[in-house]
């Protein structure tokens, strides 16, 4: 007995793992490698390769494909029509199946729609990717990049706010009230 919800419309290959609570929408295709932690939610119109691991309540919004190297930690949210590569050298006529590269995206990441990640580039933990960016390299935990390609322009709290560091290197998040300090360009709550 199955304990997720999949829209009738949904392709679940055999040998996907998909743990309780997951919500699965119309069109979408899980290849049989696929593990899918508990409470993701997974939108229309998106492909988990064979070797993708989600972690629990990740939030994947709609038309995103999520290829064989991919790992989303916990509370991962990517936005709608994000891409993420496999390869850094793709030709037709040459098969690279065994080149694919591994990017993990950290804990609490957001990526949002239209960005694209190039393969082997993690994302740290919190870090925030905007809209339409593209990420060529690794990204701190609690960075803020913007733009083609992604450069860095701030910090982020763990619920999404920007992060104004002062003179000491400390910062109040304006929604959560906690207290982030800056030391050797990294972040730590």
């Amino acid at each position: 007995m199955k304990n997720y919800f999949a829209h009738k419309t949904a392709v679940i290959d055999a040998g996907a793992k998909i743990a309780s609570g997951v919500k699965i929408w119309h069109f979408s295709h899980i290849m049989p490698g696929a593990i899918i932690g508990e409470k993701c939610n997974i939108g229309q119109n998106v492909f988990i390769a064979d070797e993708v691991v989600l972690g629990k309540n990740v939030k994947i919004q709609n038309n995103v494909s999520v290829y064989a190297g991919v790992i989303c930690e916990d509370d991962v949210f990517l936005g709608p029509s994000c891409v993420f590569t496999n390869v850094l050298n793709p030709r037709s006529a040459v098969n690279r199946r065994g080149e694919y590269l591994k990017t993990r995206i950290g804990e609490g990441a957001t990526i949002g729609a239209n960005a694209t990640i190039v393969c082997g580039n993690d994302i740290g933990k919190y870090a925030f990717i905007g809209a339409g960016s593209v990420v060529t390299k690794t990204v701190l935990p609690y960075a803020l990049l913007v733009g083609n390609p992604a450069k860095q322009i701030g910090w982020m709290s763990e619920v999404g706010q920007r992060l104004e560091f002062d003179d000491r290197g400390k910062a109040i998040c304006v929604e959560s009230r906690e207290i982030y300090t800056l030391e050797n360009g990294e972040v730590r709550k």
